[in-house]
């Protein structure tokens, strides 16, 4: 079994110290280049903590293991509502902003949607992937022209997912990096690229070793261990905004985290690696995603917070959760 366990947690740690270093050069580069910090902030902070994900999925999807590779998106986003918005809630009450809410909300909803009924009617096909990608350049588009503007009901769920990732790893903030040269930025960005491109190896080997050592199938291991591994960035940054009583940032951290897994994810795993949702996910772990997002939206709605009680809530729901996939 330590032939099996060491690849998958050192994997995890590849992808996860790989994932940071690779946000902090890309943002020293990009702000030596002179982007906007706010462009910076939306797209290469904005979508940092997601890189493990992006790249675990691409490599199981090129390996042959959709289960692994879709069951990582779904397991992401169902982990990221029932068990990292529920321990940030006991943390500290998550205030909702109800521009995170109402802009973002409904979105994620949609998207979670669209993606279930899609996956359950044909291939997830290059098609499909371009769509998806289509649809995220857009979103970031919206996100940007209304971050421009004084936004008078707050900030959108892309903007707090960045602020998330710059309180919990200011060196990703951009003009934070130590100075240097320009050079030496791309030197931090491609070291990260590679250790996240050899996280995601270990990681999906490890995956299917363990699947097949516990006679247990891909699917089961993507929705679990590799779905909760690639969330840790995450779990870490929204619970550090619940402890900096920064609460509001966590809500929409997990919104944009979750639009980003369907679009984002989601979409390259399709353009890169077309193929087809396992059943398993079809008829049952995406009508718990669907089915958890909207409950998520109902606790915000009640009273613009999601308190210790619904995060308790939560957190027995994952559990429920577990023991009814796990065999």
């Amino acid at each position: 079994m330590l032939e099996i366990w060491m690849p998958l947690f050192g994997g995890l740690v590849l992808l996860i110290v790989g994932g940071e270093l690779l946000v902090r050069g890309a943002v020293q580069v990009a702000t030596r280049l002179g982007v906007s910090p706010l462009v910076i902030g939306l797209t290469l902070v904005g979508f940092g903590t997601s890189t493990p994900e992006l790249v675990t999925s691409l490599q199981a999807g090129l390996a042959g293991a959709p289960g692994i590779a879709y069951g990582n998106i779904v397991g992401s986003n169902i982990s990221n509502i029932l068990l990292i918005v529920g321990i940030a809630a006991l943390v500290c009450p998550i205030a909702v902003q109800s521009g995170a809410l109402k802009r973002d909300g409904g979105v994620m909803v949609a998207v979670v949607a669209v993606f279930a009924g899609l996956s359950a009617l044909m291939p997830m096909g290059t098609g499909i992937g371009a769509a998806f990608l289509a649809a995220l350049a857009g979103y970031i588009y919206l996100a940007f022209r209304q971050e421009r503007v004084a936004v008078p009901d707050g900030h959108g769920a892309v903007y707090d997912k960045s602020a998330a990732l710059q309180d919990a790893d200011p060196g990703a903030s951009p003009g934070a990096g130590p100075g240097g040269s320009l050079v030496l930025s791309l030197a931090t960005a491609g070291l990260g690229l590679g250790l996240v491109v050899l996280g995601g190896h270990f990681l999906v080997d490890g995956a299917v070793s363990l699947a097949r050592d516990l006679e247990i199938s891909e699917t089961v291991i993507g929705l679990t261990i590799v779905a909760i591994g690639t969330s840790m960035p995450e779990l870490v940054t929204s619970v550090m905004a619940g402890i900096r009583r920064q609460s509001d940032v966590a809500f929409g951290n997990i919104v944009g985290s979750n639009i980003y897994n369907i679009l984002g994810i989601g979409g390259m795993t399709a353009l890169v690696a077309p193929g087809t949702v396992p059943a398993e996910i079809v008829g049952f772990d995406n009508l718990v995603m669907v089915g958890v997002s909207v409950l998520m939206m109902v606790f915000a709605y009640t009273g613009l917070r999601i308190g210790r009680r619904e995060g308790g809530l939560l957190l027995a729901g994952y559990g429920g959760y577990l023991y009814a996939i796990w065999p």
